[in-house]
């Protein structure tokens, strides 16, 4: 089969013509991918990054984001049916430590990432246990079902704290921050402000939903919250680019008593100011992944509701054709490139 390997330690991705079509174990089903999505994890992987570098262990075919159908049922699999439409969830949990037992399976010691430290989906099939897997409704199409895993941290990041009628600022631009401005605006949050440093994303972001897309420094923030009324400063907040600078900017535009999100990932230390967190006695919650899977139960809600989230597919590509969309991400050209895998 088709796959795009990490096979050495060092930047790149390789696009295989013969991988081994891997037979699904007890408990898993082998799923025939159609559709795929490039995540920002991909893009480090492909970077050789620091972060990649400490985390994989080469070779492993790379992707998590993805759609198809599945073709083979393993030992023991019941409840699904050899044709069934599916995507899933991208973490693989132990089911047996604490977290587990307690029903909070996206808390697990012991997780593991498809694609990361296992064989993912961008290839032409893939074994996932049959237990992260989610039927796909009939209504949402495949480029929309591909991303169902970003869209997952959207939604569990603008769904962590009340959102209804309160001003939410948003720091980085990217499709998730951008997804969870869409979420936050579609569940009755009354402004939602969304910053970042280029140019290009702001645009987009505009563009895409978001009318209240500015550059992130404290003197534009300052001018839209005092053209929006937002007097005080914002009730919540979503940090979706692991910056200390934002970071430190919107602890200083948040209201006292408000509550901040923390999905987006450091590439190193980051120094908060501590003074600022408490005088304003702000709660900070820290988001990783979806809940499994009552964040795909709303999620699927949302969409079959009528949030649309399609424009945020800027590409779409035949996936021996990967390398183009890498580019496109890495000049900030692109939001979500969708890999296509059917022939």
């Amino acid at each position: 089969m088709k796959a795009i390997v990490k096979q050495h330690p060092s930047r790149g991705l390789t696009f295989v013509e013969n991988a081994p079509i891997p037979e699904p174990k007890a408990g898993e089903v082998q799923v025939k991918i159609t559709h795929t999505a490039i995540c920002g994890s991909d893009l480090h992987i492909y970077q050789w990054n620091e972060w990649a570098q400490n985390t994989l262990s080469p070779p492993v075919t790379v992707g998590h984001e993805f759609v198809g159908q599945i073709a083979k049922l393993g030992p023991g699999v019941k409840g699904w049916q050899v044709g069934e439409r599916v995507s899933g969830e991208g973490h693989l949990v132990c089911e047996k430590c604490r977290n587990c037992r307690a029903g909070k399976r996206h808390l697990c010691i012991r997780t593991q990432g498809i694609g990361i430290h296992t064989n993912g989906a961008f290839a032409e099939f893939m074994c996932i246990p049959a237990t992260n897997l989610y039927r796909i409704p009939p209504a949402i199409p495949n480029n929309i079902a591909a991303m169902l895993d970003p869209f997952g941290n959207a939604v569990h990041t603008a769904l962590a704290f009340p959102v209804i009628g309160e001003d939410i600022l948003i720091t980085g631009a990217g499709p998730i921050g951008i997804m969870a401005g869409l979420v936050a605006q579609h569940t009755g949050a009354r402004h939602v402000v969304i910053t970042d440093i280029q140019a290009e994303r702001l645009k987009l972001a505009h563009q895409l939903g978001i009318p209240h897309a500015v550059h992130s420094d404290s003197v534009t923030i300052q001018a839209k919250m005092k053209e929006l009324g937002i007097q005080s400063g914002f009730d919540v907040g979503f940090e979706m680019s692991g910056n200390s600078q934002a970071i430190e900017v919107m602890l200083q535009h948040m209201h006292h008593g408000s509550s901040i999100a923390l999905l987006g990932v450091a590439s190193g230390k980051i120094q908060l100011n501590l003074n600022e967190i408490v005088f304003k006695s702000i709660s900070l919650r820290g988001i990783y992944g979806r809940e499994i899977f009552e964040t795909w139960y709303k999620m699927i809600a949302m969409l079959e509701g009528g949030l649309d989230i399609s424009s945020l597919i800027t590409h779409e590509l035949a996936a021996k054709n990967f390398e183009q969309g890498i580019s496109l991400l890495e000049q900030g050209k692109a939001l979500k490139v969708i890999l296509t895998w059917e022939t």
